[in-house]
């Protein structure tokens, strides 16, 4: 017998072929690295009972002077603050109306019409909350569904008009007459996804879209369909080419019968063609206004977002590209309270941060008015005087102030570091430092080609700045550095880049880890993570790993003791608290807890597994005999439960690989040697859980090899 120990590089390399890649991983999901050894990630649990309306955004974590510990997250459609298991709506009110005889049903129909006595300013998707009802007649419909109840509009009929629709039918003969009810109308946040017109793809970058109409699909349709049916199409246009949107899909069409699109062309004005589901939200994009020209309309094509931090015990929350507000966490019945505009303060801004231990609230991308929407300016940065966030015009005897950035086009985001706040536009970095009167901070340009991908894109930890840009990840610590990554083509290779607003960092510094989620290039939702282990790279072997974890936001563990990160699931709007939902649901999770993911209605297996190049009869050499392998010899520092092996067979580089013939092998805490009969010029070893309560850290491996002639 010939025991060969195998060892392998710790982290990912996805830059070589598998033949290359020998003594190296280069495959795995839901693994990371500690002490150069692979191992299980841990798993998560479900926070709070329910799910959450819309896909978040943002989440910032606060202990207020009384010692109450709160999350605040923003959704695109809610703010919430989440404490002792519940969730608390403190979502700004933009506007309050009462209204009498405004109701109207169809029997056997689930849709309300609400009718205004002036325009309403809504638009489908917008969250109302309903209050104060009276009476309504011929409807079977009463107190307890509308009385203190959100509804998402589903459509908007005219200026004066809107529908919502029930969670059942009506089954009355209709109503005709109604009594009194108050309608408040949240602040729009925007869209779950991030709309074409912001990104690399298409080739009427950054614009937007004027006079827009909303709507939803009326059936699920798939990429080749040229029938589409539409919820409501009576505000479309009906004559020309004109052009709806769909996800990231653009699509033309030439007439409309009844609610049907005719003449339809899909994946127009440089996109692909997708499926979509019934009831996804289709917007006119026949008026599409490129960069440059003039515009009019509100359509965010940025994806409804938050910035959100704290002054103190006042969460301040800013909604991207729009109003910013206060809530004070301290205050007496706080949860049942909503937060604020805060008066003084710009009204458009791309981003917001609390400037400290100085305390000044900075708005970057913001108004050279304040008030005017009109003059926001991508690269101009508004401050505070200093501990009083209601003041921003300068003075002699103040420390507001503004300045203006040079290079790049836009501010993409912020992020607060140790002795500097480090701002991005989408080509170069800055410092922006305190240095105190006359003229309050001090900028300096530290990098060049260097933007941040997305607002979300950044970490500081220790004094450094690390994020992704469009042309790779970079790390600022006094000196700018580009990181070198192992996975970086696999990463930047099947990145949507599209849905650059999407990708979050996120700091877990329990591991010495940073997560970047973002989506794939066929994906419009978060659905994969690139790792880079902080603490245990070297600049000879830098230590990143990949996998399918899905989050849109995630905050490290300083407050609440382990990581908390929210998952957004765009197939289920099931959320509780909003009747007649359609934008998908937002589940809240603890991190690093137990093996398995825990909801509050299931336990499902986090599976995880890691996969070797290839390797042959001796660790470096040709590969110039083939190799049997009688056995292995297994050894994990720590098991729980079953772990699966396979060693995957190759005869030539460009052969596919096939598992031995015994194989898989089923390995327990108790086996000492597993026999496998194996025969094969190359070898690769997997190591892989199945099922719920299983965890793993892997050892060192030995093999029982020995040459087995050329043939």
């Amino acid at each position: 017998m010939a025991l060969q120990k195998v060892q392998f590089l710790p982290g990912f390399n996805k830059q070589l072929t598998a033949t290359q890649a020998e003594g190296q991983w280069i495959d795995g999901d839901n693994v990371r690295f500690r002490y150069s050894t692979p191992e299980k990630i841990g798993g998560w649990s479900q926070l709070g009972e329910n799910k959450l309306t819309g896909a978040a955004r943002a989440m910032h974590h606060i202990v207020n002077k009384s010692g109450n510990k709160f999350s605040i997250i923003g959704t695109n459609r809610i703010l919430y603050a989440y404490s002792g298991g519940v969730f608390y709506d403190i979502h700004p009110i933009r506007a309050t109306t009462t209204l009498t005889n405004a109701f109207s049903t169809t029997n056997n129909s689930a849709v309300v019409t609400i009718t205004f006595s002036s325009d309403h300013n809504l638009q489908a998707g917008d969250i109302i909350l309903l209050d104060n009802f009276s009476t309504i007649t011929n409807s079977n419909f009463g107190a307890s569904d509308f009385d203190d109840n959100k509804f998402m509009v589903t459509s908007v009929e005219s200026s004066t008009a809107i529908t919502i629709t029930m969670s059942s039918t009506e089954g009355g003969s209709g109503a005709t007459t109604s009594g009194g009810i108050r309608v408040q109308a949240y602040y729009n946040v925007g869209p779950a996804g991030q709309l074409p017109g912001f990104g690399w793809s298409l080739g009427q970058w950054g614009g937007t879209v004027s006079g827009e109409a909303t709507t939803s699909l009326n059936g699920g349709i798939n990429s080749s369909t040229t029938t589409i049916v539409l919820s409501d199409a009576s505000l479309f246009p009906t004559s020309g080419t004109s052009f709806i949107q769909i996800g990231n899909e653009e699509i033309s069409y030439t007439g409309i019968s009844g609610n049907t699109l005719t003449g339809v062309t899909r994946g127009v004005r440089n996109t692909t063609a997708a499926s979509h589901s019934n009831a996804d939200t289709v917007i006119n994009s026949t008026d599409y206004v490129a960069w440059g020209e003039a515009a009019s309309g509100d359509l965010v094509v940025d994806p409804g977002m938050w910035s959100i931090d704290n002054f103190g015990d006042k969460i301040i929350a800013l909604i991207h590209n729009g109003q910013v507000f206060e809530w004070d966490s301290n205050a007496s019945g706080a949860t049942s309270t909503r937060a604020t505009i805060i008066s003084g303060a710009p009204t458009a801004s791309r981003d917001m941060i609390v400037s400290t231990p100085d305390r000044h609230l900075v708005f970057f991308g913001t108004e050279t008015t304040i008030g005017d929407q009109s003059t926001q300016d991508q690269m101009f940065i508004r401050f505070s005087n200093q501990e009083d966030i209601n003041s921003y015009t300068p003075t002699a005897t103040n420390t507001a102030g503004t300045q203006r950035l040079a290079d790049g086009s836009r501010i993409v985001g912020a992020v607060r570091g140790r002795d500097a706040i480090y701002v991005w536009t989408d080509t170069a970095l800055f410092t922006m430092r305190f240095i105190g009167p006359p003229f309050t901070f001090g900028f300096t340009q530290v990098g060049t080609n260097c933007g941040l991908i997305g607002q979300n894109a950044a970490v500081e930890v220790d004094g450094a700045a690390y994020w992704m840009s469009e042309n790779g990840f970079f790390k600022y610590a006094g000196a700018l550095q580009t990181l070198p990554c192992l996975v970086e083509d696999f990463v930047y290779n099947d990145l949507n880049t599209t849905a650059s607003q999407l990708i979050n960092a996120g700091l877990n510094n329990l591991f010495g880890e940073i997560n970047w989620f973002y989506c794939t290039e066929n994906s419009t939702v978060v659905d994969r993570v690139v790792t880079y282990n902080y603490q245990e790279s070297s600049p000879d072997r830098p230590i990143w790993t990949t996998g399918t974890l899905d989050r849109t936001t995630w905050q490290d563990s300083s407050v609440f003791g382990k990581p908390h990160a929210t998952d957004y699931d765009a197939d289920s709007n099931a959320s509780y608290d909003v009747v007649g939902n359609t934008d998908g649901c937002t589940i809240y999770y603890e991190h690093e807890t137990g093996t398995d993911q825990v909801t509050s209605t299931a336990v499902t297996t986090v599976a995880a597994n890691i996969q070797s190049g290839d390797f042959d009869i001796s660790q470096g050499g040709d590969g110039e005999f083939f190799a049997k392998i009688r056995r292995f010899i297994p050894d994990f520092l720590s098991q729980t439960g079953n772990t699966q092996i396979t060693l995957n067979l190759r005869n030539f580089s460009n052969s596919s690989q096939a598992s031995s013939p015994l194989g898989p092998f089923t390995v327990t805490s108790s086996t000492t040697k597993v026999d496998t009969r194996a025969r094969a010029r190359a070898v690769s070893l997997k190591i892989a859980n199945t099922g719920s309560s299983q965890n793993w850290k892997l050892g060192g491996f030995r093999l029982d090899i020995q040459p087995d002639g050329r043939r």
